[in-house]
C-alpha cells in the first residue's frame, strides 16, 4: 500500500508525529533509526495500524512517499555535544532511495546550521539530487509535550523554515494537514534557533525556580505560596515549579563548541539543575537526622521514578541519581511507580513496593519524586512516617516540601 509520509525515527518525537498523521488520515510508514525509547500501548498500536500506519524495515519504502520527516534522537555524546549519529543513519537510508519532488523535513533537536551543513550534503551525495531544486528541504522544531492533553499536535502551531521559499511552502502544506496554524520562519537557521530558544527558556526558568526553592527553604518562606500568588500576575511572568532535577529528551544547548559565544545563562542553569538531586539527598539526610535516624540503614521509599507525571518514560529521570546517592549513604531503597513494573539502578534491581500505603508506613522516609494522578497524596501523607515532597503536591502542612 502506498504511503504519503515516512516518519524516520520512532522515538519520543517520531511516534507522536506518526500518530497525529494517521489521525489526520495520512497513510504513514515508520522507520526506526536505532533502539528508540518511544512506546505504544497495544490499543494505540491497533488504532494506528487500522488507520493506515505501517512499520517499515526495508529502506526502499522511504522512496515511495511525498514527505519524509526525520525525527531521530540526538542525545548527549561523551563530550557533552549532540550525537548526530542517528540523524546520519536516517539521512543515508533516505538518500539511497530519495526521489525528485520529495519534501524532506528535519525535526530532531540540532544546533543552528545542521540542516544545511550536515543533513543537506548527506542527502545530496547519497541521492545525486540537489536540495532546493530537485527536492525540498526544511526544518521544523518538534513541539511534542508528552502527556499534555491541552496542547496536541493538532492544536500546537508548527514553525517551518525551508532552504528556499518553495521548500518552506512545501513543508507548510504538509503540516497544514496536521495542525491549525503554521508559522513560517525566514529560513532554516531561524527555525533551528527557535528550537534552541524554546528548550533553553525551559531550562533557565526551571533553574531560577530551583534556586528560589533553596533560598526560600533557608529563609523559612513557603515557595509554593509565593508561586501561587505570583502566577496571578497577567503579564511579565510565567509560572515554573521546582523539582528534584530536570529530565526528558530536550537537553539544554550551549553553542560554545560550535564557534559561537557561550550562552552563560544556559551553562549556569545546567549547573543549578544538575545540583538538584544532591540537594534532595541533603534535605532527606537532614530530615532523617532531625527525627533521630541516620541515612545509613534507613528504609527510603521513592515514589514516581519517571521524568514526567503519568508517563512510563524514564529518559533523564533524576530518580536514578537520587537512588544511587541514597545507596552510597547506606540507605535501603525501594520504589513505587504505577507505570514502571521493574527498575534497576547500577545494574541491580530495586525492590518494588506492591502496596503503596503499607510501604510508606514501613519506610523511615518517603520521597515523592513524581506526582502521578493515581497517587492519593492526602492519604499518603497520613500513612507515611516522614514524607519529603519535591513537587509541592501534598496539602499544606501535610509533608516537608522541597
Amino acid at each position: 500500500m502506498p504511503a504519503d509520509l515516512a516518519v524516520i525515527g520512532l522515538g519520543p518525537l517520531g511516534l507522536p508525529l506518526a500518530q497525529a498523521a494517521v489521525a489526520a488520515g495520512i497513510a504513514t510508514v515508520g522507520f526506526k533509526t536505532g533502539p528508540e525509547a518511544g512506546s505504544l500501548s497495544p490499543a494505540e498500536l491497533r488504532r494506528m495500524l487500522s488507520g493506515g500506519f505501517r512499520p517499515a524495515t526495508n529502506p526502499a519504502e522511504l522512496g515511495r512517499v511525498r514527505t519524509a520527516v526525520i525525527c531521530a534522537p540526538t542525545p548527549r555524546d561523551a563530550d557533552g555535544g549532540l550525537d548526530l549519529s542517528q540523524v546520519e543513519t536516517a539521512a543515508r537510508a533516505l538518500a539511497a532511495h530519495l526521489r525528485p519532488h520529495t519534501t524532506v523535513i528535519l525535526e530532531s533537536a540540532v544546533h543552528p546550521g545542521t540542516t544545511e551543513t550536515f543533513l543537506r550534503p548527506l542527502l545530496e551525495e547519497g541521492s545525486g539530487l540537489r536540495a532546493g531544486r530537485d527536492f525540498h528541504l526544511a526544518y521544523s522544531p518538534s513541539r511534542i509535550d508528552p502527556g499534555n492533553r491541552d496542547f496536541t499536535p493538532a492544536t500546537t502551531p508548527k514553525v517551518i523554515g525551508g532552504l528556499t521559499p518553495a521548500c518552506t511552502e512545501s513543508a507548510a502544506a504538509f503540516y497544514g494537514r496536521l495542525t491549525d496554524k503554521v508559522v513560517r520562519a525566514r529560513g532554516l537557521r531561524e527555525a533551528e534557533t527557535v528550537q534552541l530558544l524554546e528548550t533553553n527558556f525551559r531550562h533557565v526558568n526551571i533553574a531560577l525556580v530551583n534556586e528560589m526553592a533553596v533560598l526560600c527553604h533557608d529563609l523559612g518562606v513557603d515557595l509554593w505560596d509565593v508561586i501561587r500568588c505570583a502566577e496571578t500576575k497577567p503579564f511579565g511572568y510565567q509560572a515554573f515549579r521546582p523539582g528534584p532535577g530536570v529530565g526528558g529528551h530536550a537537553v539544554p544547548q550551549d553553542l560554545a563548541g560550535q564557534g559561537a559565544r557561550p550562552l552563560r545563562m544556559v551553562e549556569l542553569a545546567q549547573q543549578v539543575n544538575n545540583q538538584m538531586p544532591r540537594y534532595v539527598i541533603q534535605r532527606a539526610a537532614t530530615l532523617l537526622n532531625e527525627h533521630g535516624k541516620s541515612a545509613r540503614g534507613a528504609r527510603v521509599l521513592l515514589l514516581g521514578v519517571t521524568y514526567k507525571a503519568d508517563l512510563a518514560d524514564q529518559q533523564g529521570t533524576p530518580a536514578q541519581e537520587i537512588a544511587i546517592r541514597l545507596m552510597e549513604l547506606g540507605a535501603s531503597v525501594s520504589y513505587h511507580d504505577p507505570h514502571i513494573p521493574s527498575w534497576s539502578v547500577l545494574e541491580r534491581p530495586v525492590p518494588r513496593a506492591d502496596s503503596l500505603y503499607e510501604a510508606a508506613a514501613d519506610a523511615d522516609l518517603t520521597i515523592l519524586l513524581q506526582q502521578h494522578r493515581t497517587y492519593d497524596l492526602q492519604g499518603l501523607s497520613v500513612k507515611a512516617q516522614l514524607l519529603l515532597d519535591t513537587r509541592g503536591a501534598t496539602p499544606t502542612g501535610a509533608a516537608h516540601r522541597l
